[in-house]
């Protein structure tokens, strides 16, 4: 009978281990422990060991529910410390099964990054040979349907469609790099050909500057420099007969581009333009703040190109203005401007759709061009962020708390204004790693791929309070599997190839159809809308196949390259930061001048670059616990 009686012990243990964690926590006896799909915020605040008050008073639902009075939290007498009994960790529930994540995350063989290489290169072209066979000369696929996609001239109110499409080929432009990252250098030639044979911007077509800016102009450059840098690692990729022709496309859509920046009265550009008729007297007078502030990159490198400040200047100046227009209290900016009179008509301040790339493009412009102001006005921006949008415990892989988030706020106090954080703000963590905050990037990384995993893709919206999606639509988008890319880059961790991995199997299982990769319509049931954005080809795939190519040349050359914001290459080139003329305007009142810092000098500060030790590398990027208190708040188990 010596069973029953292990029996009886073990059931004595399980009562008494039911009772420590009442006693610890407020949970009741429970035979299973399983904890609640949606846990409520208020239950997730973590205690500090003295009082059992939060343990941050940066925490998520305090900034919800508001901080209360903070005298009222500290009056309870206490203890002597000696005497006071110390409360567990909520964390400390999740302690036992780190090793499940060591299990899976900790190595990646050597013959699954291979596979994993082809999957994504038969991914891409898969995608590419359908546009090619079905869709070309237009401008997308219709995946489902197998059919070529142009501008909406039926319902030209229709933006959604014709902010992007107009007609020129966009899907074999936006794709021309790709080409070459695969190795491809004959069919990345017949498309150079296709394109200064067959594609003209003389057209009556009303397109977002940015979006032609981004998608258009930037791989046209991209491709010319490809084509006529003899230092490049592809080798000389040079096409014979080749006179500048994608440049000369490049300056034209350019110059038909500018009178976006023509009858404002703020320098902040218009949002839209008929490439051949310029701006319509009925234009709408609001525009979001990437959409005007991300073209410098791209406006920048082609006046250097050529030798013209006029569209570095236009570029420039639209930055400025928007800067000069920042909150005063909070230092940030609103998402969506009048371009006449100045005043915000968007007053949230996030890092998501309408506000991404801006940053993305104060950095990066600095990276290639050395413009200390572009830098100057990127740390101050960075510094509001993590001031007022940041939430959660300070460090990312130690101390208790909520794990840290951005939140959407009022961009003149800090208010949160909702509890959604939208698909586009998951580029952030390949800026961290840009910038050097690694452990950082880390984190917030970690809490969008926890959303992936349980649904497959990436909702465009996701509410963290409600634990489920506010849009439920999954465009292919890139920002997720850019950050993957960087992070490993940074890391070398093979936990990225598994996220890596984990996207490319979901895409494969949920958006593949007939012709191509359709957008997913409901994150949830897997329903399919028949479109499959230039974006695709251009960033996912190529982001997906850099990840798993150590070998890339990409990553073996001696040269340091960097990636616009629609995924293209651009080197980092001396000649990109020499001005074949003066200062384009003085700077003016509100602008981060070129002063000196307090000690004399002026530099970047890298000195958080090498936080991942060495010994990283061989160990989960965010500590099991941690990964499992994220997996939890989004409703993973």
């Amino acid at each position: 009978m010596q069973w029953k009686s292990i029996l009886v012990e073990l059931v004595v243990l399980r009562l008494t281990f039911s009772c420590l964690l009442w006693l610890a926590f407020g949970l009741g006896p429970s035979w299973g422990f399983n904890f609640p799909l949606n846990l409520n915020l208020h239950k997730i605040q973590l205690f500090n060991e003295d009082d059992g008050t939060s343990s941050s008073d940066n925490s998520w639902s305090q900034r919800i529910h508001g901080h209360g009075d903070a005298q009222s939290r500290t009056s309870c007498p206490k203890l002597g410390e000696e005497d006071s009994p110390k409360k567990k960790s909520y964390l400390s529930l999740f302690e036992g099964d780190r090793d499940e994540y060591d299990r899976i995350y900790s190595s990646f063989p050597d013959t699954l990054k291979l596979k994993m290489k082809g999957m994504a290169k038969d991914m891409f072209y898969f995608g590419y040979d359908n546009y090619m066979k079905y869709a070309f000369p237009e401008d997308e696929l219709n995946p489902i349907d197998c059919q070529g996609r142009g501008p909406d001239v039926l319902n030209p109110s229709n933006i959604n469609i014709n902010d992007v499409l107009g007609n020129y080929s966009l899907t074999l432009i936006d794709t021309l790099d790709t080409l070459l990252v695969l190795g491809n250098v004959s069919e990345f030639h017949r498309a150079v050909k296709l394109v200064i044979d067959t594609v003209s911007f003389d057209k009556d077509s009303t397109v977002q500057v940015f979006e032609a800016n981004i998608r258009i102009l930037g791989s046209l450059i991209s491709a010319h420099i490809l084509l006529t840098d003899p230092k490049h690692p592809f080798g000389d990729v040079g096409l014979d007969d080749y006179d500048n022709e994608l440049l000369h496309l490049a300056h034209d859509l350019a110059v038909r581009l500018l009178p976006a920046f023509e009858n404002t009265s703020t320098g902040i550009p218009h949002p839209r333009v008929n490439l051949k008729s310029g701006v319509s007297p009925d234009s709408i007078n609001e525009t979001c703040t990437s959409g005007a502030g991300s073209l410098l990159v791209e406006f920048g490198i082609l006046s250097r190109l050529i030798g013209d400040s006029t569209f570095e200047w236009v570029a420039r100046r639209a930055v400025r203005a928007l800067w000069n227009l920042r909150s005063n209290e909070t230092g940030l900016l609103g998402n969506v401007v009048n371009i006449q009179t100045g005043q915000w008509v968007g007053i949230q301040s996030g890092l998501g759709a309408g506000m991404d790339s801006f940053y993305e493009y104060l950095l990066k412009s600095y990276i290639l061009f050395g413009e200390k102001e572009d830098y100057r006005m990127f740390q101050a921006s960075y510094e509001s962020i993590q001031n007022h949008l940041r939430m959660g415990r300070e460090s990312c892989n130690e101390g208790e708390g909520d794990p840290p988030l951005y939140v959407n706020v009022n961009m003149f106090n800090g208010q949160i204004m909702n509890t959604w954080m939208d698909s586009l703000q998951a580029f952030f963590p390949g800026l961290l790693v840009l910038n050097g905050d690694v452990e950082e990037a880390i984190c917030m990384h970690a809490f969008y791929y926890a959303i992936w995993k349980r649904f497959g893709a990436l909702p465009e919206r996701y509410n963290w309070q409600l634990q489920a999606p506010d849009v439920l639509v999954y465009p292919l988008r890139p920002e997720l599997v850019e950050s993957t890319y960087l992070l490993y880059q940074a890391t070398k961790n093979p936990f990225y190839l598994h996220v890596g991995m984990d996207i490319l199997e979901s895409l494969e299982k949920n958006a593949k159809v007939r012709c191509g990769y359709a957008t997913l319509h409901h994150v949830v049931d897997k329903s399919k809308e028949d479109r499959m954005e230039s974006f695709f080809l251009s960033e996912t795939c190529k982001y997906l196949y850099l990840l798993f190519d150590d070998d890339n040349p990409l990553h073996k050359s001696e040269n340091k390259y960097i990636f616009t914001t629609e995924g293209h290459v651009v080197p980092i080139d001396t000649r990109f930061r020499e001005k074949q003329w003066n200062d384009l305007f003085p700077c003016e009142e509100g602008v981060v001048t070129d002063q000196e810092t307090s000690n004399g000098s002026f530099s970047i500060n890298n000195s958080n670059c090498d936080r991942v030790s060495e010994e990283r590398r061989y160990s989960l990027p965010l500590k099991s616990v941690y990964m499992r208190q994220i997996d939890h708040m989004v409703g993973l188990f």
